[in-house]
């Protein structure tokens, strides 16, 4: 079955062809150079990009899979959640190809393709397992019990882990997109040099909450005495160190109680260095040992291959949608 998919959630124009579950062709067009000069990504702005970016995109796809789009069994899109305009672009594109080609279209929710990318090839498939999604827009522990039943346990109070990594960036003084710089230079220095806050750690439940350490920042460099140049480096170690081990002895934690053994880590933020190491080493010493799965660097930030995944179980299993179906901007993936 070959599935052809189609991700316009916010500022990437993404196109991917998988035949079951291999991968033919995974196509992004970027606009990071076109939002950088706005410290963000701006909506009308990222509208316009994918319009002009998605005929090319869509034949690159299809050329590197050495297929036609007669061949292609079913389209896919992400419906949400993500910016109105954007999903709108790629979700009306599927669902033409669809009707042109007397295909079924299927709506996929842009969350559950972070969830299940850690499963992409893997050769045991879709197992039980505690789910972290960390990403630029949200940070949610999931309880992965079967495709398509998910337990939402715990997600942020506040900003979400890749929105605190772009803001204490901008306070640095650092280029958008923030997570991969401070990254960088988080290498260069002393994630002991500042005792920066691990909020929420003592308590019972499974949420998160980052502004305060972003505040914590924030007055750090407001009383320094030497030059922030001069600090960076140790900064982003410690303010990185503080969000990674919130992160993982949450998740650790949640797996440990729960009973299960093995981790799903996804979202942008996954791609991070240090956070993928302290995952496989801190799951490594718990006791039990926990298995680590992380979705490799090329799908951890948004991509369509992992919608097309997601359309491929889901075309399995017969869950169509119809082309009548809405986008939806809030679109939720779990509840509690």
């Amino acid at each position: 079955m070959k599935t052809l998919a189609i991700e316009t959630s916010c500022d990437e124009t993404a196109v991917a062809i998988l035949e079951d579950d291999r991968v033919l062709a995974s196509e992004i067009a970027s606009q990071i150079d076109l939002h950088r000069a706005y410290g963000g990504v701006v909506p009308e702005v990222a509208s316009r990009n994918h319009l002009v970016k998605m005929r090319p995109v869509l034949l690159k796809a299809l050329a590197a899979a050495n297929t036609d789009l007669t061949e292609i069994d079913t389209f896919a899109a992400t419906a949400g959640p993500g910016l109105a305009g954007a999903l709108l672009i790629g979700n009306t594109t599927a669902k033409a190809l669809a009707l042109a080609h007397h295909k079924p279209f299927i709506a996929v929710n842009h969350l559950e393709g972070h969830l299940l990318s850690p499963f992409m090839g893997h050769p045991d498939g879709i197992r039980p397992c505690v789910a972290l999604v960390v990403s630029g827009g949200h940070t949610l522990l999931i309880h992965l019990r079967a495709f398509g039943d998910y337990h939402l346990c715990g997600k942020t109070r506040d900003d979400a882990a890749g929105e605190a990594f772009d803001k204490v960036a901008k306070m640095l003084g650092l280029p958008y997109p923030g997570g991969p710089e401070i990254d960088r230079l988080a290498k260069e220095g002393n994630p002991d040099a500042y005792d920066f806050p691990r909020s929420m750690l003592k308590r019972p439940d499974h949420d998160f909450s980052f502004s305060g350490l972003k505040t914590a920042v924030l007055y750090t460099i407001d009383g320094l005495d030497i030059a922030l140049a001069e600090a960076r480096a140790d900064l982003c170690a410690s303010f990185q160190e503080a969000v990674i081990d919130v992160l993982t002895r949450k998740t650790i934690r949640l797996a440990q109680s729960l009973g299960e053994r093995c981790l799903a880590i996804s979202g942008g933020v996954s791609c991070n260095n240090r956070l993928r190491q302290a995952f496989v080493d801190r799951a490594a010493a718990a006791s039990p040992p926990l298995e680590v799965l992380i979705a490799p660097p090329a799908l951890t930030t948004d991509n369509a291959a992992m919608i097309a995944y997601v359309a491929w179980q889901k075309a399995q299993r017969g869950q169509h949608s119809p082309l009548e179906s809405d986008v939806d901007p809030n679109l939720r993936l779990a509840t509690g």
